[in-house]
């Protein structure tokens, strides 16, 4: 008989090829992710440093500050488009998982009138878009135009979201339904009280989605609120500072009564500054969702 164990050289040289090959993937991947962070991390420290010397300072801020951000939280209107944002990113993310997991669940059933055509129908919108001018017209006859409407409803049901729930919620036990069915429960109790507390990962994935999208979204802000300044979201205000930052950096030069040379703005700062506080409520958001936003996707991955 063949003798088919491996020689004690063997399993040296394999387990040293395997350390090596481990060692340079720690390598390669923590190459790429200073290279990924560090961008991030060098806008911080600049943010943090003085105006007039902002660059000088690379891995600490150099004369460390909040007098940026103290003269940027001053600009006009900053603080009622924060508002705005944060309204329409709980309001839109709360409308968003809400209809897309009602629609999804409902595509899981065999029962429901015109299902496949409908998903279908779904399915179409992920590759055909009426385009800016159809769409724009279909704001103002629905007179969502100028109304803070406008940011909540029209994403109200995404396409991708719908198969990302009609796919996990497929993945779920069935006997659970049907043993709430005989116990009889009806359709909103068994979404409510079963599907949804078992589905908490695709629940938290369609969030981080939902939320990071409510939260940058500022093109609609431009198109659809034009006459009006109440409803400016804060990306769109950020926006606009980050286009206009030499004129805010003279504009706060002029207003301030006492400036200091190491404290003055200037438009490298304005833009360091800004792009911290546009960023922050995302990765705020990330850590605490990231074990559901892996398992979601993983599950949907592997079911699709």
């Amino acid at each position: 008989m063949k003798n088919t164990k491996t020689s004690p050289k063997n399993q040296i040289r394999d387990t040293t090829s395997r350390k090596v090959f481990n060692v340079c993937n720690i390598i390669l991947l923590g190459l790429l992710m200073l290279l990924c962070a560090f961008p991030l991390y060098y806008i911080i420290v600049q943010s943090f440093s003085g105006s007039v010397v902002a660059g000088k300072g690379i891995l600490l801020p150099y004369k460390f500050t909040f007098s940026n951000y103290n003269d940027v939280f001053h600009l006009e209107g900053l603080l009622s488009a924060l508002g705005i944002s944060v309204a329409r990113t709980v309001a839109g993310t709360g409308v968003t998982v809400l209809c897309c997991m009602l629609l999804g669940y409902l595509f899981t059933k065999p029962e429901l009138p015109f299902r496949k055509f409908l998903y279908r129908m779904v399915t179409i919108t992920m590759y055909v878009s009426g385009g800016l001018i159809p769409t724009f017209l279909v704001m103002k006859y629905y007179g969502l135009l100028n109304s803070f409407w406008v940011y909540i409803l029209p994403s109200a049901v995404s396409a991708y979201y719908t198969i990302l729930i009609k796919t996990y919620v497929e993945g779920l036990p069935s006997s659970v339904e049907e043993s709430a069915m005989l116990d009889g429960a009806g359709t909103l109790t068994i979404f409510f009280r079963i599907i949804i507390p078992m589905s908490l990962p695709i629940v938290a994935t369609i969030a981080v989605y939902a939320s990071v999208y409510q939260w940058n979204a500022w093109f609609d802000n431009h198109i659809y609120t034009f006459t009006t300044t109440s409803l400016t979201t804060m990306q769109y205000k950020l926006y606009k500072y980050l286009s206009q930052a030499e004129r805010l950096a003279e504009q706060i030069e002029k207003s301030s009564s006492e400036i200091r040379q190491d404290s003055m703005l200037t438009p490298q700062s304005v833009r360091m500054t800004v792009t911290v506080i546009a960023v922050i409520p995302v990765m705020m958001i990330y850590p605490f969702l990231q074990r559901f936003f892996i398992k979601g996707i993983n599950i949907g991955a592997v079911k699709g």
